[in-house]
């Protein structure tokens, strides 16, 4: 299992140290019908990236480019203004703060 999600993260790298993800960087952390825990941990400098629920259904991977994920680039980075106005905003929020949500 953990060669099938190697090839998850072929395209991607730490975002720490730039080393390339290998088999051993995923650890499977419990395994159910359709249902995945896992960990990603650098294995070159350490960092983790966290835990994630990866609901899958029998993966058969014909062509592992399928597979790979891709960075993908925004428009433009955030700045700090634009972390600092969100918290603002954030802050702001009063009970009716589902008028926000889109329908």
């Amino acid at each position: 299992m953990k060669k099938k999600l190697k090839h998850l993260f072929d395209n991607l790298c730490c975002s720490q140290c730039k080393c390339g993800f290998d088999e051993d960087s995923i650890e499977i952390k419990r395994e159910e019908t359709g249902l995945l825990v896992t960990h990603l941990t650098c294995r070159n400098c350490g960092k983790s990236f966290g835990v994630a629920f990866l609901g899958l259904n029998n993966i058969e991977i014909k062509n592992p480019e399928d597979m790979a994920l891709e960075v993908q680039e925004g428009p433009e980075a955030i700045s700090y203004d634009d972390v600092i106005d969100a918290h603002r905003f954030i802050q702001s929020l009063e009970a009716d703060w589902q008028k926000h949500l889109p329908k």
